[in-house]
Parts: structure tokens; sequence; C-alpha cells
């Protein structure tokens, strides 16, 4: 029988730096999985991707991993904020996993005690519980806990 992974998602909107890296530290979090497209913008604050990366190992000798395979596409994205239909983005957003062979990128034993990484401050509505629930249909040992 294989051994259960524990894989947990966070956004970091509405979170100040030392909320988000103290949860991560609580959580004995190993490897950040950064799914986001855009992960280099300024909005994106204390998670810029080359602070991020540094502010990870600096502050919690945590990985820094960026998986862009399982960021939506900036189309589907846009669509979603215009028509706000969330069965139709997941939909989209799950063909498009498929479509690209996402399972394939993933390794398995970078996962455990892993998280991935979005904006949104809770998981419902955003692609991170969706790309984890995925991951978990595929791999079927996965406990998702949602920070």
């Amino acid at each position: 029988m294989k051994q259960q992974i524990t894989l947990y998602t966070i956004g970091f909107a509405q979170k100040k730096a030392k909320e988000f890296f103290t949860i991560l530290k609580d959580n004995n979090i190993k490897t950040l999985i950064d799914v986001r497209q855009s992960n280099t913008n300024i909005y994106a604050g204390f998670t810029i991707r080359d602070n991020l990366q540094y502010f990870l190992k600096e502050i919690c000798d945590i990985e820094y991993v960026e998986n862009k395979i399982f960021a939506p596409t900036k189309e589907l994205r846009d669509q979603y904020h215009k028509d706000e239909d969330w069965h139709k983005y997941e939909n989209g957003y799950l063909n498009l996993l498929e479509s690209r062979n996402a399972i394939a990128s993933i390794v398995t034993d970078q996962i455990d005690s892993a998280v991935l990484l979005c904006s949104e401050p809770v998981a419902d509505h955003c692609h991170r519980r969706l790309a984890v629930e995925y991951i978990g249909k595929h791999l079927k040992n996965v406990r998702i806990i949602h920070l």
C-alpha cells in the first residue's frame, strides 16, 4: 500500500508576509509549488517569484518550484472574470490540465508536505483547489489541506 501524501494549498492575498511564512512553518511545508501564471507581476507583492524563492529558503528552509503547467491561461482567466461562470471555468481548466498532461509534471517524492501557491485568499473558487483535486484523483493517496 502506498504511503499517503499530504498536499496543501495556500493563497497569499489578504495575508501579510509574517502570517504567510508562519503558516508555512507551522505546517512543516518542505516545498512550495508556484502554480500562478503571473508570478513576476508587481501586484504579487512579497510573493514575486525571485523574492519568494529567497524568502522561502532564508525564513523557512523551503524549496521553491515553479510549475506553470498548472497555471490557467490568460484567456481562461479573462473569460471567467467577464462572465463569472465558475462551472464553465472549472471545465475549461480541467480540460486544459488533461490536454497538457499536467500530472506528468508532478514529481511524487517532491509533493509530500508541499503547498500549491496561488493568489486567492480561499480555495473555493481558485484553480489551486482544482489542481490539487486533479493531482489527488490521479495519485489516489493524497490528503488535501487548504491553509
